[in-house]
């Protein structure tokens, strides 16, 4: 039988580790929108980073998706960058951990948005990917028995989706890595 902690303690756990890795930032909890998700997941919410700069990358963070697999000793929470405040991304998580009921969702996969992803974008996916440039200590989290990791929500077109539906997540990061990809620009180009 797996020792898991009380839900709470779990969302307060993980909270407080986003709180200590983002130390220099604000942490604001955000309530998910109206819907079906309060239903389907009652203890997710949103935490949300404001940049340490003036134009820095907001962040936002799910709290609560780890129980789309409460019975097993791993879950995931999903986080999406942004370069200004915007509810935009409350909506995505809100759909990505709705979607997730049951752990549908892996490490490689994508997400369609079905239109672009904030205004003025290309990009209509989301590719579930490790969150390299938030570093190495904010990907996963143990509480208890259970083990947490965090994935990336990053925006892609859907020629990359379809080069990474060929080639494989590798190939697809690799050209994000030998073009710097700029996650944080809404009118990037599509680097296939």
């Amino acid at each position: 039988m797996l020792d898991f902690p009380p839900d709470d303690d779990v969302c307060g756990a993980l909270e407080e580790h986003v709180r200590r890795i983002f130390s220099t930032g604000t942490v604001d909890v955000l309530p998910p929108p109206p819907g079906p998700i309060n239903t389907v997941n009652p203890h997710f919410r949103v935490l949300r980073v404001t940049p340490k700069a003036r134009r820095g990358l907001w962040l936002y963070i799910s709290n609560g998706g780890w129980a789309a697999t409460e019975n097993l000793p791993q879950g995931l929470e999903f986080v999406i960058v942004t370069p200004f405040a915007t509810p935009t991304a409350v909506d995505l998580l809100t759909m990505t951990v709705f979607y997730n009921d049951g752990g549908r969702l892996a490490l490689g996969q994508t997400v369609s948005v079905g239109m672009p992803w904030l205004p003025g974008s290309q990009c209509n996916y989301l590719l579930l990917s490790r969150p390299y440039p938030l570093g190495p200590d904010f990907q996963a989290s143990d509480i208890g028995d259970r083990h947490v990791d965090y994935l990336w929500l990053l925006p892609i077109t859907e020629a990359e989706r379809n080069f990474k539906v060929e080639h494989g997540i590798e190939a697809l990061e690799e050209r994000f890595d030998s073009v710097g990809l700029r996650y944080g620009d809404v009118k990037r180009s599509s680097v296939v």
